[in-house]
């Protein structure tokens, strides 16, 4: 384990050297304003707590400790549930068994989803829960097709595991995944009618992309699948060799009598994986709009590392893209990243755990259903004329409940309405008690309705702040 360590750290120092980017920039040593853009997109948002973390280190630096940060387990404990699931025998179950049933599973559902929530908000490394969610996008299953919650969670648990390791270990692991098989209909494809769909989502969606393979090749994957089952007892990946189509095949323009894990060997091997991982990413961190020339030197990056997933994150996190002025506030921030980042910031109260998934959900990101097998589309797609108003409603509401206890503690005066808020800015450190520091930490970009003059924070300000068109990007 050290030894992995040792590589995978200089690695990282490596991948962040990358000769496209001056010296100077990547040594020079980040002030608290110029840290803001790792922060707010390493993790829903820049925490006033936080803010001063990178401060005094240069960006190659500040990347790799929060990088070498990054947990694989999460710290909230899962719900009871999950360790004693066994699947149900439905088939032997009475109607008002399954009526009880379908019960208990949108019950185990709605807290699977809040357990997630509570996660992302307690966690200390946002950037874990952050690829743990990108991972969830990519690898999509959803709990109206499974239809068993501790399923999901024991692939979330997965994607947690695998966020920022291995690429390749995670696509194998994915590939004999109990909620994928199910969610992909692999689980029971036999050789004399071997099922397409998951072979052909690995191909499309999850490592080469469209125009990169061929109707041929894809039915000779999904030959190489069969097999590729589950226990009924358990729930657990099994292989059933009588299943399995054991013959020559031709994939790739490559024969042999290929299986499961062959075929991914071969994904791996083709550069179209790596690119399509690295376009993701940058529409995840930079913007919507990849740079051709820099996908292929971070895919590089990424295969030269034997597809460890920190490596290409610190050349991502290191680029000169990342950091230019013109990709600040061109992503639109997801329903998760709203909520989320808007409770982390200003650590707001939740009156109850569950109306965490009632805000997601109602803005467009339910988790762990995501539409279809392509994820959640992102982007532009999180803003409609309805959700903006859901999104003013939701701060309204959240920040209304927060200065009411506010307004509890400190009881009567002339600016009630604010209290919360004073009180959150007078507690920052004292280099962000300007307006225009303060405002620099709440949005990305400047304001386009807020006029802010060189005075001192204030809850007004922060409101108004909030209100602004601004606050939706990062």
């Amino acid at each position: 384990m050290l030894r992995r360590a040792v590589l995978l750290c200089s690695l990282i120092l490596a991948a962040a050297g990358a000769p496209s980017r001056p010296a100077a920039a990547q040594d020079a040593p980040l002030n608290t304003a110029g840290a803001r853009p790792l922060l707010a997109r390493r993790g829903f948002a820049a925490p006033p707590g936080g803010v001063g973390t990178p401060a005094g280190l240069g960006r190659d630096a500040a990347v790799v400790a929060l990088l070498s940060g990054a947990g694989e387990r999460a710290v909230t404990p899962p719900p009871a549930w999950v360790a004693d699931w066994t699947p149900p025998r439905v088939k032997q179950m009475s109607e008002t068994q399954r009526l009880a049933l379908r019960a208990t599973l949108r019950d185990e559902a709605a807290e699977l989803k809040t357990w997630w929530l509570r996660e992302m908000l307690e966690t200390p490394t946002p950037i874990t829960e952050v690829m743990t969610l990108f991972w969830h996008s990519h690898f999509t299953s959803s709990l109206e097709k499974v239809k068993a919650p501790a399923l999901l969670y024991r692939q979330n648990v997965l994607l947690r595991r695998h966020a920022l390791g291995n690429f390749a270990e995670l696509l194998r692991a994915v590939a004999r995944d109990p909620a994928m098989l199910i969610y992909l209909d692999n689980a029971r494809s036999r050789r004399q009618a071997p099922n397409e769909n998951f072979a052909r989502e690995l191909m499309e969606l999850f490592t080469l992309g469209e125009g990169h393979y061929t109707e041929a090749d894809l039915k000779e994957a999904a030959r190489a699948f069969t097999g590729w089952s589950l226990d009924p007892d358990s729930g657990e990946f099994t292989f059933r060799p009588r299943w399995h189509d054991g013959g020559e095949k031709r994939i790739l323009g490559r024969r042999g009598a290929f299986d499961g894990d062959d075929v991914v060997g071969l994904l791996l091997a083709r550069p179209e994986t790596a690119e399509l991982i690295v376009t993701k990413l940058w529409r995840a961190f930079i913007s919507e709009t990849p740079d051709p020339a820099e996908v292929r030197r971070l895919a590089a990056v990424f295969r030269d590392a034997g597809y460890e997933i920190k490596p290409l994150l610190a050349a991502l996190f290191t680029s000169e893209a990342f950091w230019a002025e013109e990709n600040r506030g061109r992503l639109v921030k997801s329903p998760v990243d709203f909520v989320v980042g808007s409770l982390r910031l200003f650590d707001l109260p939740v009156r109850e755990d569950r109306d965490l998934a009632w805000m997601v959900r109602r803005l467009g990101q339910d988790l762990f259903d995501p539409p279809d097998v392509k994820g959640w589309p992102g982007g532009t797609h999180w803003i409609t004329g309805a959700t903006l108003l859901d999104r003013q409603a939701l701060i309204a509401r959240v920040t209304g409940a927060a200065e009411n206890a506010a307004m509890t503690k400190t009881g009567a005066g002339q600016n009630r309405r604010a209290a919360f808020f004073d009180r959150w800015a007078a507690q920052l450190p004292e280099d962000w008690q300007d307006a225009r520091a303060v405002t620099l930490l709440v949005l990305a970009v400047p304001p386009v309705d807020v006029q802010v003059l060189d005075r001192r924070a204030s809850g007004a300000l922060v409101r108004s702040l909030l209100a602004d068109p601004a606050y939706h990007v990062k």
